[in-house]
């Protein structure tokens, strides 16, 4: 067997993982070619067949799935090789970061602040995204850490080669005019903590309902808990804007999803939903075996206590 090079060993795991040379060409930014010819190589230097024809495209043969097993480790242990020869070292460099805005605002940015102080050689690059897009980024090393985050009724699904430390959760209610709040869920004397979830949106089963344009998490939580109440969610609008969101409700056009801390617009209210509880959980995602690059290291170490 031939000596292996890395880079081949990321083609055939990119493959296991996405399951078409055209869906590893495009999470690389390469071509459907060049990925065969890669793989074509490693065949060559393994003395194995590492691919099979599947109707239009291949598959991994058992052998090809047994080495896109070890390429994982061997990725991982080649990154966290590359990052820990100097585990001493003063932080430096420049950190990329993907998150969405709230976590950005509220927990990156005084990190930001710190280290401008105390470890001026860290610069930081941030970049605002929806999960998908920070993970998509994080796949193909466009950056370094991904603060993504998810609800407790739609979780997301991540691949096994990223390594999350969870940060924080928030409740999340449902966003509605105040007029309408108090005229359709009022408060029963003697009936408990008031309605559940499946309570409050058949409440508003009739209205337009608002979505997130970036990020389809809100449209499932939407949907699943509407599906509980017996009827189809007319999902009318769009946006990713927590400010736009409210101004649609203000102005009639729908109701949606809104953190249960937000601080108080007059003319909505926020019902808590509960049983189920719609929770917003937020994670700090790196490339497993990159942790341990200092600057990548104090960052996370501050968002462990934050």
């Amino acid at each position: 067997m031939d000596c292996m090079e890395t880079r081949r060993l990321q083609y055939l795991y990119e493959l296991s993982r996405m399951g078409s040379m055209r869906g590893v060409a495009d999470l690389l930014g390469t071509t459907t070619s060049t990925v065969s010819q890669q793989i074509a190589l490693l065949a060559r230097e393994t003395g194995a067949r590492l691919l099979e024809p599947e109707g239009r495209g291949v598959r991994l043969t058992p052998a090809g799935r047994r080495l896109a097993e070890h390429a994982e480790s061997i990725l991982a242990a080649v990154d966290a090789a590359r990052l820990d020869l100097d585990p001493s070292a003063e932080p430096s460099g420049t950190l990329r970061v993907a998150g969405f805005a709230t976590a950005i605002r509220s927990t990156l940015m005084p990190i930001i602040d710190e280290l401008a102080e105390r470890h001026p050689k860290v610069g930081i690059v941030v970049l605002e995204h929806e999960p998908a897009e920070a993970l998509k980024q994080l796949a193909v090393d466009g950056i370094d850490l991904a603060l993504t985050y998810d609800y407790s009724l739609a979780p997301d699904q991540v691949d096994p080669g990223i390594e999350t430390l969870p940060l924080w959760s928030t409740p999340w209610g449902l966003g509605v005019p105040t007029a309408d709040a108090d005229h359709l869920v009022a408060p029963r004397p003697g009936t408990g903590p008031g309605p559940d979830a499946v309570e409050v949106f058949t409440a508003f089963r009739g209205h337009h309902w608002i979505g997130n344009s970036r990020n389809i998490a809100d449209e499932t939580v939407l949907r699943m808990i509407s599906s509980m109440a017996g009827f189809e969610p007319d999902l009318r609008h769009q946006s990713d804007s927590l400010d736009l969101v409210e101004d649609l409700i203000l102005a009639g056009l729908g109701v949606g999803l809104l953190p249960g801390d937000r601080p108080r617009r007059d003319g909505i209210t926020i019902l808590p939903l509960r049983d189920p509880e719609v929770r917003l959980r937020a994670f700090a995602r790196t490339r497993r075996g990159r942790s341990a690059w200092p600057a990548l290291a104090l960052v996370l170490d501050r968002l462990r206590g934050s």
